[in-house]
């Protein structure tokens, strides 16, 4: 396989505003030009949650162009081909997903929702700590490496790390 290959990831949440948001941003942080990671949800709320919106600005990151986007932004034929798509929130993983082209690699990263209590800072710490951990994992498995079910079941394992 190519070891150049940029892989594109998609985390999906049902409103996207807030895990699927920082999931989006550290791993476009951490990745080392290996990834481009996009985030959707399938009902987005109106805005992104602010204490998810200051913890991906302490990345450096642009926040100025933060927003709830839909899942069938990324399911059209002209969306970028995904490679690994993974639901943060369990209202998304039990939702019917839109039919992605290319086959990518599926798993499910249950997070807490700290959307729940907004104005909880530890919340989320919590799952910014918790996404982290998991990116890193995924950021240190050789994927180049791996066929299309054993990304899929490594990254399915990540999910079940705290």
């Amino acid at each position: 396989m190519n070891e150049s290959k940029t892989f594109n990831a998609l985390f999906l949440c049902t409103g996207n505003s807030a895990r699927s948001q920082m999931a989006e941003a550290l791993l476009n942080h951490l990745n080392k030009g290996r990834f481009h990671a996009y985030s959707a949800g399938s009902q987005p709320a109106t805005t992104v949650q602010p204490l998810a919106t200051q913890l991906i600005g302490e990345l450096g990151q642009d926040i100025s162009a933060l927003r709830p986007k839909s899942w069938d932004e990324f399911s059209g034929s002209a969306a970028p081909k995904m490679d690994f798509i993974i639901t943060v929130c369990d209202n998304a993983a039990g939702e019917t997903c839109p039919v992605w082209v290319g086959h990518p690699a599926l798993a499910h990263w249950g997070v807490p929702d700290p959307a729940k209590t907004p104005d909880d800072p530890k919340g989320f710490k919590d799952a910014w700590i918790t996404l982290r951990r998991r990116i890193e994992l995924f950021l240190a498995l050789p994927l180049e490496k791996l066929d299309h079910l054993a990304r899929e079941q490594e990254l399915r394992l990540i999910g079940k790390e705290v």
